[in-house]
């Protein structure tokens, strides 16, 4: 293989996605991987990028070409999408980052609800990597992992991986913890309040995840429990279902709407479900990039407004269910009941690009109503309670029954 040949197509490349850094979109340049290593594209550096120096980067090519001992590791595509990661990743934003086609696929089925795994929403607490929270009935949960855990290490005998976690980021962690059903990782955990490591083999299995579980509780089931799990593709028809059945079997109940383990999703899903309970018109969430803010508002007639509502939050609610839980609590006075939330406060859009790959790129952080970044710091319950693990009972839940009534 003729690596020099490919030079022009790697510094093609690179500057196409500096320029979409830059502010520009990829799709301009209309890049294909295949098109690129075939030479069929003008490779030409872009006017507005001919001072930046490539020197120590074709240096470490050409090195690579002339000594490594196994040339067919060598391999153009891998090295590309290499190239490009290194790029994004330099960056320092573990939300930002560059997905492969296999990984941008993990990505789409976290959304769908449909995968194979172990059931944990991840994400980062500073540059540690942690659990945002393990999803319901879920391998991960019935082994004893818990929203705030910390993984610092991950090994699976299968795959060949046995690794710490320090330095990783997002796409390339949920890559090496998922996995076929019936295939096993072990994770290695630290806890607050825990001083030794904690060592978990947990078996992945198929799952299919909803957005929305209802249920009735108190003495006369006359408080609608609605979990609401994720933001994906199809919260909002199963919200739609399930706010018709109160309707339907209870039109005088009292809400719990339990954000608990809620890891965030589609801000759009946060400010669609917030126009059930606000005036339409509210302002839910503020984007802001680098000083522009931007109003996302309801545009709905409220159907739930009358109801009486309480809140439920953890360390597992993340992202866009900070997002509904602030602004019901900024505009109604919603009392939220439980532990303090996760903090996460910027907001990612996911770009599509050739052959399956993406892009994943901080463009704002989002505000509450009131203008307030809860971005590391999450948002205080105004009832703080923890759950009992010693119990059987759910004693965050007994308290939202207690405030509701």
């Amino acid at each position: 293989m003729n690596f020099l040949r490919v030079r022009k197509v790697i510094l093609s490349v690179l500057s196409a996605v500096l320029l979409f850094v830059s502010g520009y979109s990829l799709g301009v340049y209309g890049i294909d991987l295949d098109s690129l290593t075939r030479g069929k594209i003008n490779r030409s550096l872009p006017a507005n990028r001919l001072n930046v120096n490539f020197d120590l980067f074709w240096k470490v090519w050409d090195t690579l070409e002339s000594n490594y001992y196994d040339k067919s590791k060598l391999v153009v595509g891998d090295m590309i999408y290499g190239a490009i990661s290194g790029m994004v990743g330099a960056v320092g934003d573990p939300y930002t980052s560059f997905l492969t086609p296999d990984q941008n696929k993990i990505v789409e089925e976290d959304l769908s609800g449909s995968f194979e795994g172990v059931g944990i929403q991840i994400g980062f607490k500073g540059k540690n990597l942690a659990v945002i929270a393990p999803l319901p009935d879920s391998p991960a949960e019935k082994a004893g992992i818990k929203a705030g855990d910390f993984i610092i290490g991950i090994k699976d005998d299968t795959k060949g991986v046995d690794t710490v976690t320090t330095g990783i980021n997002i796409n390339d962690a949920v890559k090496l913890i998922r996995g076929k059903a019936g295939t096993k990782v072990t994770l290695f955990l630290t806890r607050d309040g825990i001083s030794e490591t904690l060592i978990k083999e947990v078996t992945r299995q198929a799952l299919d995840v909803p957005s929305v579980v209802l249920d009735f509780v108190g003495q006369d089931e006359n408080i609608a429990h609605i979990k609401l799990l994720k933001f994906g593709a199809d919260t909002k028809k199963e919200w739609e279902k399930a706010v018709e059945k109160i309707n339907d079997k209870k039109p005088n109940a009292k809400l719990i709407l339990d954000l608990r383990n809620n890891p965030g999703g589609y801000l759009q899903g946060a400010v669609d479900i917030a126009g059930y309970f606000v005036k339409k018109d509210s302002v839910i969430v503020i984007e802001d990039r680098s000083g522009q803010k931007t109003e996302f508002k309801t545009d709905i007639s409220p159907k739930l407004d009358k109801y009486k509502l309480v809140i439920l939050v953890n360390e597992g609610s993340a992202s866009a269910s900070e997002i509904l839980a602030g602004a019901l609590s900024e505009i109604k006075g919603i009392k939220l009941i439980g532990e303090k939330t996760f903090g996460k406060g910027t907001i990612q859009e996911p770009l599509q690009l050739e052959k399956g790959a993406g892009l994943h790129i901080t463009t704002a952080k989002w505000l509450t109503p009131k203008g307030n970044w809860v971005h590391e710091a999450g948002l205080k319950p105004d009832i703080e309670i923890k759950d009992n693990e010693e119990t059987t009972e759910d004693e965050q839940l007994q308290e939202a029954i207690r405030q509701v009534i």
